[in-house]
């Protein structure tokens, strides 16, 4: 049986921007997942404790109001994800989040934030794993398809439902779900065990950013930087 037949947990954040080690979390969402269906979730709304940008209400529907009135403390919330995480990844269950990059940066930003322990000092020392990103794979796996690689158009490409883009809730699960279809698509993704995908997709995402930051210099940015760090990039400070 392969790791996309046994249990995932789907992993989303919705936030206040698009810098990860600047960026507060809004809401998040945990979905277990087993052969493509839920069977168990935990969603949490933030206070961030900063303004809520518009152009992020416009994503995700959440606005100050909403946050101040409703909203739990960020650092409880980033406190009870980490914990919830960590408990996953003790026990040997893969995390599935889209760019993962992105959320476990931001999430472990937060932590630093609040003087919290980070992910990594919960998992005694080591790094969040098994991790598994769909957007990291299907770049890997399908790597000339032309198109848009967010979760609404490899989605689209899976012909995995997503009706509520940008709700965490829905975008933890679609990602699950894509994982899924990515695995039955390409069986080669699907044969590696998940520390072997997570060790190879550590790879992908290090040649792919090679290799947009030399496409970016031979366009004039001479400058150009793209970090190749994955799953989880460094917090300064």
């Amino acid at each position: 049986m392969g790791w996309h037949q046994e249990l995932l947990i789907g992993f989303d954040l919705e936030t206040t921007g698009t810098d990860p080690r600047e960026a507060r979390i809004v809401t998040g969402a945990l979905v277990e997942v087993k052969g493509g269906e839920p069977i168990g979730r935990r969603e949490w709304l933030a206070d961030p404790g900063v303004p809520i940008p518009q152009e992020a209400v416009d994503v995700h529907g959440i606005s100050n109001e909403r946050a101040r009135a409703e909203g739990r403390p960020a650092d409880q919330v980033a406190d009870e994800l980490a914990r919830a995480l960590t408990g996953y990844w003790l026990a040997g269950v893969p995390v599935v989040a889209y760019n993962a990059a992105f959320d476990l940066t931001l999430l472990t930003a937060e932590l630093h934030r609040y003087s919290l322990p980070s992910l990594r000092e919960r998992l005694g020392g080591i790094d969040p794993a098994p991790v598994i990103d769909p957007y990291t794979i299907d770049r890997a796996v399908d790597r000339f398809r032309k198109g848009k690689r967010n979760l609404e158009a490899v989605c689209t490409e899976y012909g995995v439902p997503l009706d509520a883009a940008h709700d965490a809730m829905a975008d933890a699960l679609a990602a699950a779900r894509v994982a899924c279809a990515i695995a039955v698509r390409h069986p080669k993704a699907a044969a590696l065990g998940p520390a072997a995908l997570h060790r190879r997709q550590i790879e992908w995402y290090a040649e792919w950013a090679a290799d947009f930051q030399n496409f970016l210099r031979a366009k004039g940015d001479t400058t150009a930087v793209i970090d190749g760090t994955w799953p989880l990039r460094a917090i300064s400070g």
